[in-house]
């Protein structure tokens, strides 16, 4: 048993039976990280050792808290984001679990810093991060805790952006682990579950038909390449805008119409933003759209929307459904008449008003995540960033694929022979 003391600060501990049903329902479809616990349990390799767990508390990080948990680790879960924690599952981790938890949804900025730092005062050896905020924390605030870190596993596009950077400016001086880079995350957590789960969240706010709609998917990186093609397969017509001129052509070959903001501001129906930087959507292209347009993210901060410059140029904000607010634009303020529909407040709409990425997916960048934190206490790491060995990605695509009841070849010794061989010839 853990030697933790458990603290933790959650909505309501009495929600805890349902949390538990639905973590268990999440575990069906995990069987990868089920696999992983089975032996972390046996093994114990986390044992002796404190992380701070930055992340969505939903089902599927449910079942992976518990996993570190069965390898000995002592783990303070915070949440990510203020809108994506599940209540009943926080509940369900602390009573049933023992698992500290600082998570509420709806939770302020002033609250999620506030556990952010409640987290770091654990004194963590490993920090699993979203976003790389308890690092930044970690970088600027507590420098004489960083002497005790052993290394961060980063699970998101946005957070190894800003670790290239902290390494770049010479502050990265402990080891990185980005997950997201691992095959069998960023093809299928970032192409399949984001694009099921951004129209499940915005089907859920508005219950609207997307058969027919212009949507504008922003940036087409994995998660915009799935977004895009499950939109296409709704019916929708979409529009893809890039900067990089690679994955612009490919959208264009992939079937979807290509051009810049300014241009698909006007024609718009639906707008998702999944780039992770700042102000893809700005107050030029809020000016341009028209009446009743949906905006949402489903990148990473909220900031990839100018909600400040839309509010500025709007009369009135008001909300029409759950995680749905209408912005009433000032003809005058904005040169426009009508209203921009947001959802979420521009933040993760897959985790805002649904559940987030199928546990399914989930199963493989769980599997990373544990995997990582391992891989950290086992092996002296440089500092910098780091992408997990390919067999640790073969060895969970493999379990996935055992799973699954799927069965493929492998290289006879004459395969072997010629891919490893010169003088081999036609």
């Amino acid at each position: 048993m853990s030697n933790q003391t458990l603290n933790y600060e959650i909505k309501d501990i009495k929600l805890a039976d349902l949390g538990m049903q639905r973590i268990n329902w999440a575990a069906k479809e995990m069987p990868v990280l089920l696999k992983i616990r089975e032996r972390f349990a046996k093994e114990k390799p986390l044992a002796g050792y404190k992380m701070v767990a930055c992340a969505h508390v939903t089902t599927e990080t449910a079942n992976l808290a518990i996993t570190l948990k069965a390898g000995g680790i002592d783990c303070a879960l915070i949440a990510s984001n203020p809108l994506s924690t599940q209540d009943d599952v926080a509940a369900a981790l602390v009573r049933d679990y023992g698992i500290s938890v600082y998570a509420m949804k709806g939770e302020s900025i002033e609250t999620y810093i506030k556990h952010v730092n409640i987290a770091l005062d654990t004194k963590p050896n490993i920090i699993m991060d979203d976003g790389s905020d308890v690092v930044a924390t970690l970088l600027k605030e507590r420098p004489n805790q960083v002497k005790d870190i052993i290394g961060t596993t980063e699970e998101t596009t946005t957070g190894i952006v800003r670790l290239r950077a902290m390494h770049k400016d010479g502050v990265l001086t402990f080891p990185a682990i980005a997950v997201n880079d691992s095959q069998t995350k960023h093809l299928f957590d970032n192409r399949y579950g984001t694009g099921q789960s951004t129209l499940d969240g915005i089907i859920r706010a508005t219950n609207i038909l997307l058969a027919g709609k212009s949507v504008v998917v922003v940036g087409y990186g994995w998660c915009g390449k799935g977004t895009a093609m499950r939109a296409k397969g709704q019916g929708a017509d979409v529009v893809v805008t890039e900067i990089d001129p690679v994955k612009a052509l490919e959208a264009k070959l992939d079937g979807f119409r290509v051009m810049p903001m300014n241009e698909a501001a006007k024609i718009g129906d639906i707008f998702i933003t999944l780039t992770g930087n700042r102000h893809v959507i700005d107050a030029s292209h809020f000016k341009m759209m028209k009446d009743g347009a949906i905006v949402c993210n489903s990148g990473h901060f909220d900031l990839e929307l100018n909600l400040v410059a839309l509010k500025e140029m709007s009369s009135e904000v008001k909300q029409v459904r759950p995680f749905t607010e209408e912005y009433v634009r000032d003809p005058q303020k904005a040169g426009a008449k009508g209203s921009i529909i947001v959802l979420g407040e521009g933040r993760l709409i897959n985790l805002a008003a649904a559940e987030g990425h199928p546990s399914a997916v989930m199963d493989m960048s769980f599997a990373n995540q544990a995997l990582a934190s391992e891989y950290l206490v086992k092996n002296k790491l440089a500092a910098g960033l780091h992408v997990l060995p390919k067999e640790i990605d073969q060895e969970i695509a493999n379990l996935k694929l055992e799973a699954m009841g799927i069965k493929i070849d492998s290289l006879t010794s004459e395969m072997i022979e010629y891919i490893n061989s010169w003088t081999v010839g036609t």
